[in-house]
């Protein structure tokens, strides 16, 4: 089977769905809010998750998710995303003073002349600690032995830094350095101002918002057969698409470009489905190797300004959760109502 093949459906046909999770600091709390809805909620006699793709944030929730289906139990991806981000926030007295510190410096950016400081002159603390988090809620060990070729896939975007190629990390991939590993999700989630380069294998990489955010083609690129593809793919999105004022204040500015870079390679990969499935509507594609996908937006509404995306406070982290599951239940809800 090839490796970006999804497993074969069932027999009694659902729709198989990729859930694909942009990536955004910790504004994805959202993201792991909304997972747990899907993972809870989702009739799956209507739908199957047949795969998920995740960058920066985004993979580490769709990590999760994925090793809760790898288990067969779903609702324990649920659990263990409650848990992660519990963690993650800044609950400790020096932590959270820590946190503090670090949001209000990056709003002050615009008013004060900050010394810049490479990740590479201060210890590499933070990811040591993030891959100590990663570890308790993933066990790799366990993954190993539980992926099977009818197993969901996962994607997680990366970029090597050297050569700048598109790296995509996925669960069945033929050479092992480039499957699944909790070096794989800290390379996705190497923000550059924050964290070093990660090495996995032969590689260095950064952030996958550089590159794939989320990975999508890879699911539908390929010559395998049109029932091998996904039916819809649903977006988790981070970054809003518009803002209704002009942004003249260098904060907002600051904001807005940050936005527009974390949505540019998401239409980039949206764009190759779309123009996919307008070319097979015109009849100028081979029927026997594309189809029609849906695309499903599930968007963070909340007006919130870049530092926000490294505020690991718990009153935040938690507000970002409960908004996530409000918004899976209303996306659940119209779901249903739709018949679709």
């Amino acid at each position: 089977m090839n490796p970006l093949t999804l497993p074969p459906a069932p027999a009694t046909r659902s729709k198989a769905i990729v859930i694909a999770c942009q990536g955004g600091g910790s504004h994805t709390a959202f993201t792991g809010g909304v997972l747990q809805t899907l993972l809870s909620g989702l009739d799956r006699s209507r739908y199957r998750i047949a795969g998920l793709s995740g960058t920066s944030g985004g993979a580490l929730c769709a990590a999760i998710a994925w090793f809760g289906l790898l288990q067969d139990d779903p609702k324990r991806g649920a659990q263990l995303l409650e848990s992660f981000w519990r963690e993650i926030s800044a609950r400790q007295p020096m932590d959270a003073f820590s946190n503090t510190f670090l949001v209000l410096l990056q709003r002050s950016a615009g008013y004060l002349a900050l010394p810049e400081i490479s990740p590479y002159q201060v210890p590499a603390t933070g990811q040591d600690y993030l891959a100590s988090i990663i570890e308790r809620h993933i066990d790799f060990a366990q993954v190993r032995k539980s992926v099977k070729p009818d197993s969901p896939r996962l994607m997680v975007g990366a970029v090597e830094v050297r050569s700048g190629e598109f790296t995509a990390f996925h669960s069945h991939h033929a050479e092992p350095e480039k499957q699944i590993s909790v070096d794989a999700l800290l390379a996705s989630a190497a923000i550059p101002e924050l964290f070093r380069a990660v090495e996995v294998g032969s590689g260095v990489y950064w952030d996958g918002l550089f590159s794939q955010n989320p990975p999508i083609r890879g699911f539908l690129a390929g010559l395998q057969d049109r029932d091998a593809k996904p039916d819809e793919i649903w977006v988790i999105q981070i970054n809003p698409d518009k803002r209704d004022r002009e942004p003249r204040l260098t904060s907002d500015i600051t904001d807005r470009r940050n936005e527009l870079a974390g949505n540019l390679s998401l239409k980039q990969e949206l764009f190759f489905l779309e123009q996919a499935n307008d070319w097979l509507a015109r009849g100028w594609l081979t029927a026997d190797h594309f189809k029609h996908v849906e695309v499903r937006h599930i968007r963070l509404s909340r007006d919130l300004d870049y530092p926000s995306k490294l505020d690991r406070s718990p009153s935040f982290i938690n507000d970002l959760l409960d908004e996530g599951r409000r918004a899976g239940a209303d996306f659940l809800d119209q779901l249903g109502k739709t018949g679709t």
